[in-house]
């Protein structure tokens, strides 16, 4: 049983990295920037957004020592900013498009654990499907580089922070590891605690 659900919870976790992939591509299209689209990147096709270490083996190793929480990445789809017809906010929009999706995913099954309980089985799916984009969701939010967080922060900032943007662009994939290694079990209780919030179970 244990093998059948961290097969479902690797398959959850790879198809909802996609989707936030083809979220920033496809907001990016809309504001003018057809880059992802040229690459063959707007797809569910998982083979185009296969990231070895972000989707297949990291998410393996934090399954095998039963850490607390599940999170990977795809492959970034490319995009070229100086394409966007909104120069000043068209980063944040791109940024935020992934969240908004890992959000809006974890929403909509939470409500369905809400309103259609048929089984525990069925509950199960339903909480996992939640939880781990709501994860996704949470831990993209972090201002770091080069998570989405950064985007929304570094475009709220302005020009008048560009020293500070630098730093973080160099320095902040070390802030990031140190604060794996710290420890992200915190972001695994949140997303919980919002499944059941919402899903009033």
């Amino acid at each position: 049983m244990e093998i059948v659900i961290i097969l479902i919870s690797l398959t959850i976790l790879l198809f909802s990295v996609i989707l936030h992939e083809v979220a920033h591509g496809t907001v990016a299209y809309m504001l003018g920037d057809p880059t992802a689209k040229l690459s063959g990147r707007l797809t569910l096709n998982p083979l185009k957004h296969l990231d070895w270490t972000g989707s297949v083996f990291l998410p393996l190793v934090l399954v095998m020592i039963n850490s607390p929480i599940l999170f990977g990445w795809a492959k970034p789809v490319p995009v070229n900013p100086f394409n966007f017809k909104d120069k000043r906010w068209g980063d944040l929009k791109v940024g935020i498009a992934g969240v908004a999706v890992n959000f809006l995913i974890a929403v909509s099954f939470s409500l369905l654990a809400r309103f259609f309980f048929v089984s525990e089985s069925f509950f199960g799916i339903l909480y996992y499907i939640a939880v781990i984009n709501f994860i996704l969701g949470i831990f993209n939010l972090l201002p770091i580089p080069p998570l989405d967080g950064s985007h929304v922060l570094f475009s709220l900032l302005g020009d008048r922070f560009s020293e500070f943007k630098i730093f973080m662009r160099q320095y902040g994939i070390f802030l990031l590891v140190a604060l794996i290694f710290l420890g992200l079990g915190w972001i695994f209780d949140l997303s919980s605690f919002l499944f059941y919030l919402i899903s009033g179970r």
